[in-house]
């Protein structure tokens, strides 16, 4: 019994499984983008220092990388979840939306 179970389940643990290697690849980017930010930004601290830019390039162009680590740090926070159905990692059936979660 449990081999039919398994093989009529089978498409919906790949599924789950796609789900969560695209989870995964979106996270590592999130955080090359992050670590990309960062050293533009020490880049730019060294530019300033060394006259290549005048301050008040380095303040616009700091102010830009700031907003842009910002929405990054705020995305993952979030978690970047969709609203709408959950999927149980464990069986990788879908959920029922949860009434009370704010999403």
């Amino acid at each position: 019994m449990f081999l039919v179970d398994d093989i009529f389940m089978f498409p919906f643990k790949g599924l789950s499984w796609i789900v969560r290697q695209i989870q995964h690849a979106v996270e590592e980017e999130q955080a090359l983008g992050a670590e990309n930010i960062t050293r533009e930004l020490s880049e730019l601290y060294m530019m300033l220092e060394t006259g290549r830019i005048t301050e008040s390039e380095f303040d616009e162009r700091e102010a830009e990388l700031l907003d842009l680590l910002d929405e990054i740090q705020g995305r993952v926070d979030a978690g970047e979840d969709s609203p709408g159905m959950d999927w149980d990692e464990t069986d990788g059936e879908a959920d029922e939306p949860d009434p009370d979660d704010p999403k």
